[in-house]
């Protein structure tokens, strides 16, 4: 019965009796979220996102392993440019790794109380001189072979150069871990620059011969593969002989 006082009826039990038939316990007065995968998103949106975005890049670095093609493309005859290929020969990284094993050189000297600009320097031709050695010696073994190849002079010192980042990565741990380091890294490294030489030449060198019809056992297709295996041999040989004095 309502007070004969109260100006106003009090409409407030009546209303919490409706909004109450509209709450969901513990939700706090907003609808609970839906099953549905909207809903799902919703209550955990940082964590759906995360997983999103870690499907997506294991579905492209598979994409990435199963394309297997090291092969470099070419338009109108020409290679394309190293910014539109990644498989196309760049000396970026090459040149950037030649300074950059220099400097680790003189580093390495230095902890050990070795550097003069001298000893530096002669670091530096040295690595200068293996490496055109190695020019070299390739463009005439290609000559006596007669491969008829597009392998220009340009592409053999960005292949050659590459094992100057190995270089660097095993001197750095040998200046941190010791020779332990040293030996790991520099042994992954040689194994991946082997494997790389391999199936990056072979795409240059034994695929001219089979575009030429040469028998795969034939004389000069065997003296292909051994001009492959060699220049992929030398490479963990000459990232030993330029680094191993480097670290003690």
């Amino acid at each position: 019965m309502a007070d004969p006082h109260q100006l106003f009826d009090d409409t407030s039990s009546a209303q919490s009796r409706g909004y109450g038939a509209q709450r969901v316990p513990g939700g706090l007065g907003y609808p609970a979220a839906s099953a549905s995968p909207q809903g799902a998103f919703l209550a955990d949106p940082v964590s759906n996102m995360a997983m999103a975005y870690g499907s997506s890049l294991a579905a492209q670095g598979k994409e990435l392993v199963d394309k297997n093609d090291w092969e470099v493309q070419y338009q109108q005859d020409m290679p394309v440019a190293p910014r539109f290929d990644v498989n196309a020969p760049d000396l970026y990284i090459p040149a950037m790794a030649f300074i950059t094993y220099v400097l680790v050189a003189g580093l390495a000297l230095g902890t050990q109380d070795r550097f003069s600009p001298d000893l530096l320097g002669l670091q530096a031709s040295s690595a200068l001189a293996w490496l055109t050695v190695e020019v070299l010696a390739i463009l005439l073994s290609l000559y006596l072979i007669t491969v008829n190849t597009d392998l220009s002079t340009i592409d053999l010192v960005a292949f050659l150069g590459y094992k100057y980042v190995g270089m660097i990565g095993g001197v750095l741990m040998g200046l941190v871990f010791g020779k332990i380091g040293y030996y790991l890294v520099l042994g992954w490294c040689c194994v991946s620059i082997f494997v790389f030489m391999i199936r990056t030449l072979r795409l240059k060198i034994l695929a001219e011969a089979a575009a030429e019809g040469i028998p795969v056992r034939g004389a000069r297709n065997q003296l292909r593969m051994y001009l492959t295996m060699a220049v992929a041999a030398a490479q963990p040989l000459l990232m030993y002989w330029l680094t191993f004095h480097l670290v003690r």
